[in-house]
């Protein structure tokens, strides 16, 4: 008879937000997916749960996850964590959810806290309709691809980001979204925990030396139908300007500037290819 695989949520700072249920999963499974053992152990022994692990991070998906689905399948049941809060959201453990729902293998859930429900409830930013966008790439062309897609999105948008890479991700969605309210959240359930409510514009400049440390969320207002009428068209055309010095072509640039500005495409190219004569 095959067994279970368990998606078990845990503290994303303070230990004591760890549910019994967790706590009990922990201790009656065969064994632990962990994205990194290192981790996990510290929190197995604070609780005094002795349960053998098997490591299951993004470098080892496939071997590992066919290896994980096998044992499920002979009988043994399965938890999956990962370092802090609910695995397989932007994480590895997506991949492993996916491919035991492809061979049929029970999931059950032990919900836990989790950083982007957490930050969006304290960010004093629009609450009842949001979309959690993750990292963004450290491929430019990804990253340019991926703001330009969001900069018409209505809805209140949430971003995991690391504190090393915060000032360049604050400039990039100061030039791409305009200057709109954002909340930053660190630390959460942590000794430091801090919500910083200031503009896109004030935070660009305030934190441009990434003086900001530690885990952090940002909770983003979305587009107001009247930002698309703010721009002039020089505005426009600096714009477009700007997304060419990235490597993106006179057209491409138009088109983006077009949908960021509300312009059309073509009086922006042409005034573009003044540039040229």
């Amino acid at each position: 008879m095959s067994g279970k695989l368990f998606v078990v949520g845990t503290p994303i700072g303070n230990l004591s937000d760890f549910s019994p249920r967790a706590i009990e999963t922990l201790s009656q499974v065969d064994f632990i997916a962990a994205e990194d053992t290192r981790v996990t152990i510290k929190l197995l022994n604070k609780f005094n749960i002795s349960t053998p692990m098997v490591s299951y991070h993004k470098y080892s998906t496939n071997e590992r996850g066919e290896e994980i689905c096998a044992r499920i399948e002979n009988g043994e049941n399965c938890a999956i964590v990962t370092d802090a809060g609910m695995p397989c959201i932007s994480d590895p453990g997506e991949l492993l959810v996916k491919e035991c729902a492809e061979r049929g293998i029970q999931i059950c859930a032990v919900p836990g806290p989790t950083a982007l429900a957490t930050a969006v409830a304290i960010s004093g930013l629009p609450t009842g309709r949001f979309a959690f966008e993750g990292f963004l790439s450290v491929n430019k062309p990804s990253r340019r691809e991926h703001l330009i897609s969001l900069i018409r999105e209505k809805r209140t948008m949430v971003f995991y980001e690391a504190p090393h890479k915060l000032s360049a991700t604050l400039r990039d969605m100061l030039q791409y979204f305009g200057d709109r309210r954002i909340s930053i959240v660190r630390e959460l359930t942590k000794v430091h925990e801090e919500v910083i409510r200031t503009t896109l514009a004030e935070a660009a400049e305030k934190y441009s030396d990434d003086s900001i440390k530690g885990e952090i969320v940002l909770v983003i207002e979305g587009c107001h139908e009247e930002e698309k009428k703010d721009s002039t068209l020089e505005e426009a055309v600096n714009t477009a300007r700007e997304l060419a010095q990235t490597g993106m072509s006179l057209s491409d640039a138009a088109r983006e500037s077009a949908k960021l500005t509300g312009f059309k495409k073509g009086e922006i190219y042409k005034l573009l290819l003044n540039d040229k004569a």
